[in-house]
């Protein structure tokens, strides 16, 4: 597996993460109500486009090298 594959799963997996830490944070806020819980949602949904605008950023700069 090279780098550029390992990396492309990585940044998924971490998507994926901080769509699901999104969504119980978003759930243990309302059941609370505390300003944290909230705070550590919003924090997971922004960073979410800026990782899916890395992830492209990093496709079309090594699209010359194989995922072998």
């Amino acid at each position: 597996m090279s780098l550029k594959a390992f990396h492309l799963i990585f940044v998924t997996v971490v998507l994926a993460f901080l769509v699901g830490l999104g969504v119980f944070s978003l759930r243990q806020y309302q059941g609370t109500g505390q300003a944290a819980w909230l705070s550590m949602a919003i924090i997971a949904v922004a960073l979410v486009p800026v990782l899916l605008v890395y992830g492209v950023w990093f496709l079309r700069k090594l699209r010359h090298i194989s995922y072998l």
